[in-house]
């Protein structure tokens, strides 16, 4: 089979290849050059390894074999062949394009958090946004921020120039494209009540596109782009309103305490499942009496139970066999019915 072209923004951007652990998802986005792939994950790769050689010379500024649990909020997973952390949005545009033309995949990382990279790795190029496309602009109540800008990061910008809306981004650890794509949200808010548009690169038709709030159809942790593996969130626009930048910075203060005296003081993805229809997922958990049952090194959480932690070492087959067992439990003690919302990446 030929290579495959894989986009994948996380949190960024998840997959639809199915893995050996019920419903759960992966999260690279397998597209060749014209189309999507659906292929049943299996224990050997569905790419055609591409040569290193080939890496080298259409990426010569990335890192090689380089471990992406450097990279990950869950402190977890196997080897990139090839990670770039593009300068601009055109150096995007441009890898994106030389990876299609040359049948390399590709993955896109957000800031690494609400994903598990497993435990094989990724093959071809890894594209990091995080702390590379990091650009925010003001004007009025108008801010545009580059995909890769952290969210609780373009919370305290925007707060300090007296622009209220997004004091809520402060308790969501992803990235602006990540948001956008999962229409993330915190303490009652959501991305869309103050996005107002997203450039996304289409990489099949090779042009950007401002979308619209309406035309990215955000709903809860979803959007268009769930439905569109070959397009790519480049940076986003929001409105705001005026407020006090003291009064602000104190609500996001605010909203960092609760967050740090509910959260698990040790390396995770953040929430593991989604909320069921009129309940909280943490709490369902803890009553099915799984409050710090461990596979592996990898825990549920004493503290919260909608976090599972990495006791150190741990791998994302622990992970993956620690969410099918929460959510079997829960299931079969509850009839509550968990979705994750981790995003799984590369190969087993």
């Amino acid at each position: 089979m030929p290579a495959a072209s894989a986009i994948a923004f996380i949190v960024g951007l998840p997959s639809f290849v199915l893995v050996p652990f019920g419903p759960l998802l992966e999260g690279a986005l397998k597209v060749h050059a014209h189309q999507a792939l659906l292929q049943p994950a299996g224990p050997c790769s569905i790419f055609t390894p591409v040569h290193d050689g080939t890496l080298h010379r259409l990426f010569p500024s990335a890192k090689f074999d380089e471990p992406l649990k450097r990279y990950t909020a869950w402190k977890i997973g196997g080897p990139a062949d090839a990670l770039l952390e593009p300068k601009s949005a055109d150096e995007v545009v441009a890898a994106v394009n030389a990876a299609r033309e040359n049948d390399v995949p590709v993955t896109v990382l957000g800031g690494g958090t609400n994903v598990l990279v497993r435990d094989g790795g990724i093959r071809g190029l890894t594209i990091r946004l995080a702390k590379s496309l990091t650009n925010v602009e003001a004007d009025g109540t108008s801010v545009i921020a580059d995909a890769g800008v952290l969210y609780p990061v373009l919370a305290n910008t925007t707060a300090a120039k007296g622009l209220a809306g997004l004091e809520f981004a402060t308790g969501i650890p992803g990235t602006v494209g990540g948001a956008v794509f999962m229409n993330a949200g915190a303490y009652g808010s959501e991305t869309t009540e103050v996005l107002d548009w997203a450039d996304v690169f289409e990489a099949d038709a090779g042009e950007v596109v401002r979308m619209k709030n309406e035309d990215l159809r955000l709903s809860y942790r979803r959007s268009i782009l769930h439905e569109h593996p070959d397009w790519l969130v480049l940076r986003a626009g929001y409105t705001l309103r005026p407020g006090d930048a003291e009064s602000l910075k104190a609500r996001i203060k605010e909203f960092r305490a609760q967050r740090m005296n509910g959260s698990p003081n040790r390396p995770s993805c953040g929430s593991t499942f989604k909320r069921p229809p009129g309940d909280f997922p943490g709490r369902v958990i803890e009553a099915a009496g799984l409050k710090g049952t461990r596979v592996g090194n990898l825990e549920v959480s004493p503290v919260h139970a909608n976090y599972l932690v990495n006791l150190g070492g741990g791998t994302a087959e622990d992970a993956l066999k620690l969410i099918e067992l929460v959510r079997n439990t829960v299931r079969e003690k509850l009839g509550v019915e968990l979705e994750s919302e981790v995003r799984v990446i590369g190969e087993p």
